[in-house]
């Protein structure tokens, strides 16, 4: 009999459900967020809906991209990552990810809301961020944009703390997030046609754990 649920996945859900549970708890999350103004119970809302908003991808558009010359994934490591193997038709649909794109938009704008922070402080801070999130990122062919973990967060600490060390925290926080999105996924969309993939999602893939632990990082650091 065939499952309707995959059980790796579920398990990897429940394993992580669970982690972040527990983070929160023993309060290394919750010193970040209380920075921010948020409870454990907000932040553990915050993170429940990124996670389960990190597996829906809301098309755009469709642009045309080259064809890769071989399988760029092996088989092994598609599975390993969860990727799942869609035909290849000459066209790659750019997508929005809700966990990793649009909840940090958000939750950036609520923070902006409720932080007396000066525009040219956050347009500088957020422009900082991209150009090392642009510098730093390569595309990988078949499975989307990858960064190293700790640049940009450390970068964006950085930044906010020279700029604003009285509000470097929600600086950090919006400038780390925002910066990533725009320099590792916006400045690339063209090399999304050199992917070979029919698929691809700003804010998903290899950049949602590059956002997330950007976020999380420079709060902490600032």
């Amino acid at each position: 009999m065939r499952l309707p649920f995959a059980p790796l996945p579920l398990l990897l859900f429940v394993f992580v459900l669970g982690f972040l549970a527990a983070v929160v708890q023993i309060g290394v999350l919750t010193i970040a967020f209380d920075k921010l103004g948020l409870s454990a119970a907000s932040a553990f809302a915050l993170l429940l809906t990124s996670l389960l908003g990190s597996a829906v991808n809301l098309p755009l558009f469709a642009v045309s991209a080259e064809r890769p010359a071989a399988e760029v994934v092996p088989p092994q490591l598609r599975r390993l990552l969860l990727v799942p193997a869609r035909e290849f038709t000459g066209r790659t649909v750019i997508a929005v990810n809700v966990g990793g794109c649009l909840i940090p938009i958000a939750f950036s704008a609520y923070l902006l809301g409720h932080n007396p922070l000066p525009l040219l402080q956050v347009l500088t801070a957020v422009a900082g961020v991209a150009a090392i999130s642009r510098l730093v990122s390569r595309p990988i062919p078949g499975l989307g944009i990858g960064m190293p973990m700790f640049v940009a967060p450390i970068g964006a600490a950085l930044i906010s703390m020279a700029l604003n060390a009285d509000a470097s925290a929600p600086l950090a926080y919006i400038s780390g997030t925002l910066g990533v999105l725009i320099g590792a996924d916006l400045l690339r969309l063209n090399d999304m046609r050199r992917f070979g993939t029919p698929f691809a999602s700003i804010g998903g893939a290899g950049t949602f754990d590059g956002i997330f632990l950007t976020g999380i990082v420079a709060v902490l650091l600032a």
